[in-house]
């Protein structure tokens, strides 16, 4: 996590730090705790118990920050399963957000979202299987996904990468992009190649221990768009 936060730094962005709750030690995933844009910030509800909790501490925190609060009716993990390609967010569903909450999703923000399905319990959230690259490319692991969700990536991107089993276990598709730079896990040489034979410049970081809790790059990451 550490080195994680000094790339950031290293890197120009700003980043800001919620203080850890004591008992809640999956906090560590920001990801998971909301959902930001356009200035509002959609509340996480998660489905298991030992998370719930963190669902208040991070909407209180995104209010503290000045985003308008939107409350959540439906269970969804936030960024985890959210994403932002252009002006449409891909949300996903299957195993951790209800299907419902992309309705609501469509609702409060106004803007087009593709609906995928997650099928593989090993890729529990979109984050695991899917990164976005820039406004018009993205990267993904098909066997994550059924088969009527992999036809609606393909033909809704004009540029799609298509990550190897090998990439996609270490989560290498948990990454963060700015467009052009790249924070991923090393660990995903096959998918570090790729992505430099596209023009992105990739920065690896080693993040094995977050990994042994199912969670990395993105998982620790929550974008606060403005």
């Amino acid at each position: 996590w550490q080195r994680l936060y000094v790339t950031y730094r290293e890197l120009g962005y700003d980043v800001e730090l919620i203080d850890p709750e004591p008992g809640l030690p999956d906090m560590v995933y920001a990801a998971n705790g909301g959902f930001v844009l356009d200035g509002q910030a959609y509340e996480a509800r998660f489905r298991h118990p030992e998370r719930q909790p963190e669902g208040p501490k991070y909407f209180a925190y995104l209010e503290q920050l000045g985003y308008q609060p939107r409350p959540a009716r439906t269970l969804n993990e936030g960024e985890g399963d959210f994403l932002l390609v252009g002006d449409t967010i891909v949300a996903a569903h299957g195993f951790r957000s209800a299907a419902d909450s992309h309705a609501e999703l469509a609702q409060i923000f106004g803007r087009e979202v593709l609906s995928l399905k997650l099928v593989d319990p090993r890729f529990y959230h979109l984050d695991t299987a899917f990164a976005v690259l820039d406004d018009h490319t993205v990267a993904y692991y098909p066997e994550a996904f059924d088969q009527q969700s992999r036809d609606a990536v393909m033909s809704s991107f004009s540029e799609v990468i298509v990550a190897s089993e090998a990439d996609a276990v270490v989560l290498g598709l948990n990454l963060f992009s700015d467009g052009r730079r790249v924070v991923m896990a090393e660990q995903a040489v096959g998918l570090h190649e790729q992505l430099r034979h596209r023009g992105f410049d990739t920065y690896g970081v080693n993040l094995s221990e977050l990994l042994r809790g199912g969670g990395g790059v993105k998982c620790c990451t929550l974008e606060l768009r403005k």
